[in-house]
């Protein structure tokens, strides 16, 4: 272990981290060359912005995790307050009013950091509910699914009305993985699954059959996002087209750093792994592969080893989190997923999405040094 002082740092953990920098800087450098003259600094900036993470690391890893957990609660409301004031006054990109523009700094999106906070909150509830209810009743765990669904709607309300509907489903696979860990029964999973369903097709009738009444219900602005959404099942578009000849055209061992031959949007942000893939080939995508797997891995492996539930709750929401961004955005850049708009952690260009991540880590790194010190 890489010891600071009395801290113990999991250096499974950091040498994954310096590794994403590194393809991070790269792919980002990569990718500024098929964008405009503004977006020249991208790689300053990341880098920037990591340094800055390590200091919100070095912050977290001297207040404590207990800390965090007590306090929660304030930064839920506070964040909560944030993503509604962006209603009001955000920075509107792409038809979404998901930033607050910082002049001089950039623009910051509060529903990044809400993921981590609602992990947080959602593992604290869980964990109180947990030494309070040996074994639950059907009631009580009803009493905590309203508990915790209440905490996860409030942020889900206000982020869809952005709209930012890719954080939403985030909000969501937070919420389902961490009740599952927590073990209630698995009825509840049926029936929610079941209702989502319904819900679903009903919407997608009238989204085919009835446009006029699902714009009446839901508004243009959704009708829009879902036509978005669909269009990835006939491989559509001019974004994930070039995405996909880039990635085809790259062969075993790629085009070679800084020479992507097509351009296509947000190459920086959701479709770094298109730049990844024409940089470095099948073989540098597989490689990546293998460093995102051992990364959750050994995620996993320290909430397997902590000793107290809320840990093991909070890095179950982190690792599901994770793999379920991870999984999209990769999936979606070969077209075998809706494109959602959803980064990959770690290596898209972002302050938010890095800041938020890195105070994960922070977390994360926090809980290990405890196994550690048992």
């Amino acid at each position: 272990m890489i010891r600071l002082k009395k801290i113990k740092l999991d250096k499974y953990i950091i040498i994954s981290l310096l590794l994403f920098i590194v393809i991070s800087l790269i792919s980002i450098n990569s990718a500024s060359i098929l964008l405009n003259k503004e977006s020249e600094h991208l790689v300053l900036k990341q880098t920037l912005w990591y340094l800055v993470g390590f200091g919100l690391i070095f912050v977290i890893l001297k207040i404590k995790n207990n800390w965090i957990y007590n306090h929660i609660e304030i930064f839920y409301v506070l964040f909560n307050i944030l993503l509604l004031l962006l209603l009001f006054c955000g920075k509107e990109i792409n038809n979404a009013k998901c930033w607050f523009s910082l002049p001089g700094i950039g623009t910051f999106q509060p529903s990044e950091f809400m993921k981590i906070i609602l992990i947080i909150m959602l593992g604290k509830t869980i964990n109180k509910f947990g030494n309070a209810h040996v074994n639950p009743t059907v009631k009580e765990e009803f009493f905590l699914l309203v508990k915790v669904g209440i905490i996860t709607l409030i942020p889900t309300i206000i982020t869809f009305l952005e709209p930012d509907t890719g954080v939403v489903l985030i909000y969501f696979i937070i919420l389902l993985v961490m009740l599952f860990i927590s073990g209630v029964r698995y009825r509840w999973f049926i029936i929610f699954v079941s209702l989502i369903l319904i819900f679903l097709s009903l919407m997608l009738f009238l989204y085919k059959f009835e446009p006029t009444y699902f714009i009446k219900i839901f508004g243009s602005s959704f009708f829009l996002r879902i036509n978005r959404l669909l269009d990835w099942s006939n491989q559509s578009g001019y974004q994930l087209s070039n995405g996909l000849i880039t990635i085809g055209s790259s062969g075993l061992i790629g085009n070679g750093i800084n020479n992507t031959p097509l351009y296509f949007p947000e190459a920086h942000t959701d479709f770094i792994f298109a730049v990844i893939s024409s940089n470095f080939g099948l073989l540098g995508g597989l490689a990546l592969f293998i460093i995102i797997a051992f990364f959750d891995i050994r995620l996993i492996v320290i909430a397997i080893k902590s000793d107290k539930l809320i840990d093991k709750y909070i890095i179950a929401g982190c690792v599901g989190m994770l793999i379920y961004q991870q999984f999209q955005n990769i999936g979606m850049t070969y077209g075998l997923l809706p494109i959602t708009g959803i980064t990959l952690p770690f290596i898209s260009y972002g302050g938010s999405s890095l800041l938020s991540y890195m105070a994960m880590i922070g977390i994360i790194l926090n809980i290990s040094n405890k196994k550690n010190k048992a």
